[in-house]
């Protein structure tokens, strides 16, 4: 079956369905059509993460994340409100439990207050006036941080899209993009057979895999996607009330990862995690799942081993705490002494699609690449999702300009 649209979008995660509502907004009357592989939207990152709208604190001014984060979790706070959908700014500390982390904890206060973040430092004591039961030397209070349910809003999203026009295509997996003059050609495997879709533009907001989808493009994506598994716990209801809001240590600059922290969620349970262990498949949600493509493809690629050699001990430390929950209730008790192994049930685990680069270095910011009709989105991990509206209207912005020229 062919068709016809002016734009399509790959991926019905947040990204995705904030481009096309985007480009409806911006654009009334532009056709778009969405193809998401899965039977509904935001099946991966977007709906596997713990609902943290994130203030923009660790960013470093003037990236892409710091400016999207910071002004994103504001939209999105509205956004939310505007939809009635659940959500509540709640605030976070983010809690030093050793000297050697003050310094850091001070660079964080400085680069908050470059972003235009209110930070409060609290001293040990005004740490219980928040959480009574953490424990810490000094801590900040980050006020601009919340809590929201991003699979609402992905929904929401692609409902106000669709309202405007746009057809989201469900099922529907990408198996070949052909480009010519006038745009490209995308074929894709569906529920009703092979279709496909000739557009003027294509935006690939594929998630784990968005490097696939840019090389079946004809482009080089310059990285690849590694997976790495989010291995979460919640604690149990009846220990539930040992964290009032959302509790964090202090990152380490060297990793993307923030360590391993407590949220309390929007539906009242509290995540305990992440873990951020290596996953053998890009959709390794399980510890068996394996899959021998995206192991090949992982080992193939020169930067997982340049990673390894300039991180085997952050990561050693990380999959000893996957399989040793005496090790990850070790790592939980620096914060929230009081609680007990027997405290943690396991909770479903994510994905992060983390970009890499060749040469081993972890894409730090979010990668948008590509020229004219063809936009790749090729790393947006956390925090994406507090900063989709405005990547969307970026994407809109790029995609449409190129149709007026």
């Amino acid at each position: 079956m062919a068709r016809t649209s002016d734009v399509v979008v790959i991926g019905g995660g947040i990204v995705g369905m904030s481009t096309a509502y985007a480009i409806t907004r911006a654009a009334p009357g532009t056709r778009v059509t969405v193809l998401e592989k899965e039977d509904g939207p935001a099946r991966h990152q977007t709906g596997r993460n713990s609902g943290v709208i994130h203030s923009g604190i660790y960013y470093r001014p003037g990236t892409l994340k710091a400016r999207y984060a910071v002004g994103g979790a504001a939209e999105m706070v509205k956004f939310c409100a505007a939809h009635d959908l659940p959500h509540e700014v709640t605030g976070k500390l983010i809690v030093a439990t050793e000297r050697a982390e003050l310094p850091r904890l001070h660079a964080l206060v400085q680069r908050g207050r470059k972003n235009g973040i209110p930070v409060r430092e609290l001293l040990p004591a005004r740490i219980a006036e928040y959480e009574p039961h953490v424990r810490g030397i000094a801590a900040i209070h980050v006020g601009t941080t919340g809590i929201c349910d991003y699979a609402a809003v992905t929904a929401t999203l692609a409902r106000l899209a669709a309202d405007a026009g746009a057809e989201i295509r469900y099922g529907c997996e990408v198996r070949s993009i052909t480009r010519h003059p006038g745009g490209v050609t995308v074929g894709a495997a569906g529920p009703d057979g092979g279709t496909e879709t000739t557009a003027k533009a294509l935006v690939n907001c594929a998630g784990l895999h968005c490097d696939r989808i840019a090389r079946l493009a004809g482009d080089d994506p310059g990285l690849r996607i590694v997976p790495f598994r989010g291995e979460y716990f919640e604690l149990a209801p009846a220990r539930a009330d040992l964290v009032r809001g959302l509790v964090y240590p202090v990152p380490d600059p060297a990793f993307p990862f923030l360590g391993v922290h407590l949220t309390r969620g929007i539906h009242g349970g509290v995540h305990v995690g992440p873990n951020a262990v290596p996953a053998l498949a890009r959709e390794g949600y399980r510890r068996r799942t394996v899959r021998l493509r995206d192991v090949a493809g992982t080992a193939a690629f020169p930067g997982t081993w340049r990673i390894v050699r300039r991180h085997w001990r952050y990561e050693a430390a990380e999959v000893h705490r996957s399989l040793s929950r005496a090790a990850f209730t070790r790592a939980v008790r620096r914060l929230l002494p009081d609680v007990r192994a027997d405290d943690l049930i396991p909770a479903p685990a994510g994905v992060r699609a983390q970009a890499v680069l060749r040469d081993g270095t972890l894409a730090d910011d979010f990668v948008l690449s590509g020229t004219g009709r063809v936009v790749h989105v090729l790393n947006a991990p956390s925090p994406a999702a507090t900063a989709s509206l405005p990547i969307g209207r970026e994407i809109a912005s790029r995609v449409l300009g190129a149709l007026k020229g």
